[in-house]
């Protein structure tokens, strides 16, 4: 079934929604015209039709592999790769003054999350370049800039990010890859590690690794780590490529999705990088990557609910089983009641993570263009929700697309499990969602709950706006507010760490979803007695009373998940 790009839905979410005119209003982001953001989504859509979706298939059946440690990618990647490079997609937010557009990273969001709904496994590539991307902008040396950004940009080479080894995941301070100095203002840097998303490429051009490393005499922990910019091949001060540095793929994983991206483990052997930021400065620059990154896996989840959504929509429009209740009208399962109520929880979660995330997107802007702390803040706040709500709708929407067709769903040829394979990881790379609600409850509440309750304000002043209008919907979104407030009320005051993160992940799904309910009423108002008001109704209705068993599970306390409880987890 063939992908379409759902550049109407951002479209509607930058005039009425997301509060895109705010950005556009900036001195920074001036260039964003109204004209300029419709030209770029169109554009940006024709894209993932015509040349990314048709890779969907072929990667998953005809997976990347290594041969005679040559990575060889999957049938028409090279080209779908070019098109995106060509086409300057890959530098939409980067700097101008090495070749970026210097969009808006509302923007940027909305086009990366449409590739990922296309093909993800591809989408995956220029999303690690960018976040190289702005970590080197943000931390490299002149030179560094001068000489990788321009090809980063332009996707002559392509980026990495290196982190994890096999006794350091999210424990990042237990890495042990070292980097020796040596001597000319470079360094020696040895190591393995894993997990290396577009790790290598039979593309052309120059692979660029980001490595997280220790110093001699560095203090142990994440204190004592640095990062390092270490090159497939060694460039001149023109660019031009020079020897093989020591860097090689030792083995592709054997993944249970994304086939067509290349996941290695990599060794280092007295490679040549070169020191990006301070010594011992690796962490900071590793969270400007981090953040980045999550901000936009959160949109590759939305994009693969998006496309698992498509399918099984029009799976159901066509199948034809059983008796149809006669208010249906289309004989096809469909206007089935339960068909019906999967197909509408996936678009109403759809619409609501999509938002979520773009909300965050906007705040970022706003922040970079503005200056203002709490738009910062903000931001900060919205990345874990926007991150892990947005996989868990991913991996919850492509499962009910399965459901929906029915045996068919299993069925490998349907494409259908194919969605829910790929968007599996999603939950776990670049922080797992437990680690992300997490950093919410702690990292988050450390202003005493501050960017929560100014976000809390503001959901309430649109609820009591909107009782004259839609008051059968402004009414529980207000009330499910309260609760939230008190939730929060009680997570900032609480100070036993273990308590917080024992009830972290209900949090954030609570959060979650009185936010959705937010963008949903907001989006009902701009469609008084039309499609977005009705599926604001079946979201308010049906999917935002979840808040409040998650919410009192966020205030379950840790006592209950000790002690005793621990002789149930042991197997009979």
């Amino acid at each position: 079934m063939p992908y379409h790009a759902p550049a109407s839905d951002f479209a509607f979410l930058f005039d009425h929604v997301v509060d895109f005119s705010a950005v556009q209003a900036t001195e920074r982001f001036a260039d964003a015209s109204a004209d300029v953001t419709q030209a770029i989504l169109t554009e940006a859509a024709k894209l993932c039709d015509d040349v990314i979706a048709p890779l969907q298939r072929p990667g998953d059946l005809h997976p990347a592999r290594l041969d005679n440690g040559v990575v060889r990618t999957s049938p028409g990647y090279a080209d779908g790769w070019t098109a995106i490079a060509d086409g300057g997609w890959i530098g939409m937010s980067a700097n101008p003054e090495h070749g970026g557009m210097g969009l808006p990273m509302t923007l940027t969001s909305a086009v990366n999350e449409m590739m990922a709904g296309a093909c993800l496994s591809l989408q995956l590539a220029p999303l690690m370049s960018q976040g190289q991307i702005e970590a080197l902008e943000h931390h490299a040396s002149d030179a560094i800039k001068a000489l990788y950004l321009p090809k980063l940009i332009s996707g002559e080479w392509s980026g990495t990010m290196n982190l994890t080894e096999p006794q350091a995941g999210s424990d990042v301070g237990a890495l042990s890859t070292r980097a020796t100095p040596n001597g000319d203002g470079t360094y020696a840097v040895t190591g393995q590690k894993i997990y290396i998303s577009w790790a290598d490429h039979d593309f052309g051009g120059n692979v660029c690794h980001l490595v997280l490393a220790r110093l001699p005499d560095a203090p142990a922990g994440t204190k004592g780590i640095s990062l390092f910019l270490v090159p497939k091949f060694i460039p001149d001060e023109t660019g031009a490529l020079g020897p093989r540095n020591g860097v090689s793929v030792v083995s592709l994983e054997h993944k249970v999705g994304l086939h067509g991206s290349p996941t290695a483990v990599m060794q280092y052997d007295n490679a040549t990088g070169w020191l990006v930021g301070p010594e011992q400065g690796g962490m900071a620059a590793m969270f400007t990557m981090m953040n980045n990154a999550r901000l936009g896996v959160g949109g590759q989840g939305i994009g693969a609910a998006e496309g698992a959504y498509q399918h099984a929509l029009a799976y159901a429009q066509d199948r034809k089983q059983g008796h149809t209740p006669p208010q249906g009208g289309t004989g096809t399962i469909v206007d089935h009641a339960d068909v019906r109520r999967m197909l509408m929880t996936m678009r109403a979660d759809i619409f609501a993570a999509r938002a979520i995330a773009l909300s965050c997107a906007q705040a970022t802007d706003m922040a970079r263009a503005t200056g203002d702390a709490d738009w910062a803040a903000r931001a900060a706040f919205l990345t874990p929700i926007a991150k892990a709500f947005g996989t868990d709708t991913g991996i919850a929407v492509a499962q009910m697309g399965v459901q929906v067709h029915g045996g068919m769903g299993v069925i490998e040829e349907t494409g259908a499990a194919q969605f829910s394979r790929d968007v599996r990881v999603t939950a776990i790379y670049e922080g797992t969602n437990g680690i992300q609600a997490m950093d919410l409850v702690g990292r988050k509440m450390m202003d005493g709950g501050e960017a929560a309750v100014r976000l809390l304000d503001e959901i309430e002043a649109c609820a009591e706006a909107a009782r004259s209008i839609l008051p059968d919907l402004a009414e529980p979104l207000w009330q499910a507010t309260e609760t939230l407030r008190e939730t929060t009320e009680w997570v900032a005051a609480e100070d036993d760490m273990n308590t917080r993160f024992a009830g972290a992940v209900p949090y954030l799904h609570g959060i979650a979803r009185v936010l959705g309910g937010y963008m949903h009423l907001r989006a009902a108002l701009a469609d008084v007695g039309g499609p977005r008001e009705a599926l604001a109704r079946f979201y308010i209705k049906r999917l935002l009373p979840e808040h409040q068993g998650a919410l009192a599970h966020a205030q379950g306390g840790a006592d209950d998940l000790y002690g005793p409880l621990a002789d149930a987890l042991v197997a009979p």
